[in-house]
């Protein structure tokens, strides 16, 4: 699909709508899509590949596939998959920790499309797997990139990417506690009452710590409104300010996430 087409499917799909408990005040979609393919010059795929063995929050496999059709003999390549909506790189709609939240058919495109910040906390993380993204991290962001803006998806960079094809990706201990960075729950707090970001991110299997078991960042900011990525690849090679992230989200009827083809253009 060429440059133009993209902008005229964008336009198409309208401009973003109402936040559930406040306004997203934003350039629309076409804009910020135009501007992010004049002015790219790299995009990074920050998507991981799926397969069978992809690790999983539970532990189990959770992504099966079934041959259904071959070419030698139906003249057709046809496979049959089964998922769970929340496995490998994959979005959460605000559904999946509310009652009344978006469903991925109601995010709005415009909030699909926004500036990534960086924020990496590799340093910490190499000396405790249960670091989390604080609010001091993001405000020494700000101090050094400026203030958040309009329509963004923070991002923490923990570096966990380059564990996922082993076990260290869950880290779980002899008790089955899991040990891996995740975003402290005045993160999302301030990112609601002082932002209008729309997106949270990690490169670890939640937005929460392994170790949590209420899920704070989740219940802050998903019930609010906000979409969360989680399993990101390759955010180590995206700048720390001045990105586009593109998610591409699937579109089911109430689904509370789904598989994500998510990229960066800078």
């Amino acid at each position: 699909m060429c440059n133009a087409e993209i902008l005229r499917a964008v336009k198409d799909a309208g401009h973003p709508g109402r936040r559930l408990y406040r306004n997203i005040r934003s350039a629309g979609p076409l804009q910020r899509l135009e501007r992010a393919i004049v002015s790219a010059e790299t995009v990074v795929d920050l998507t991981h590949a799926m397969h069978e063995d992809f690790p999983t929050y539970f532990g189990q496999s959770q992504f099966h596939r079934r041959k259904q059709l071959r070419y030698p003999e139906r003249g057709i390549n046809i496979d049959t998959i089964t998922t769970s909506e929340h496995v490998g790189t994959h979005i959460d709609a605000p559904l999946h920790f509310s009652v009344v939240g978006q469903s991925l058919d109601k995010i709005p495109i415009g909030s699909l499309i926004a500036s990534l910040c960086v924020v990496d906390i590799r340093e910490k993380v190499a000396a405790d797997a249960d670091a989390e993204l604080t609010l001091d991290d993001l405000l020494m962001w700000t101090e050094r990139y400026g203030p958040i803006p309009p329509n963004a998806c923070v991002a923490m960079l923990s570096g966990w990417a380059f564990f996922v094809e082993t076990t260290r990706f869950r880290n779980a201990d002899q008790a089955g506690a899991m040990h891996f960075p995740g975003v402290h729950p005045e993160v999302a707090d301030y990112l609601l009452e002082e932002t209008q970001a729309v997106g949270l991110a990690v490169d670890t299997l939640s937005l929460d710590k392994g170790i949590s078991r209420d899920f704070p960042t989740h219940r802050a900011w998903l019930p609010a409104g906000g979409w969360g990525l989680e399993c990101l690849a390759n955010l180590e090679m995206v700048p720390a300010s001045g990105s586009t992230i593109m998610v591409g989200a699937p579109k089911h009827h109430g689904g509370t996430g789904g598989a994500t083809r998510a990229f960066a253009l800078f």
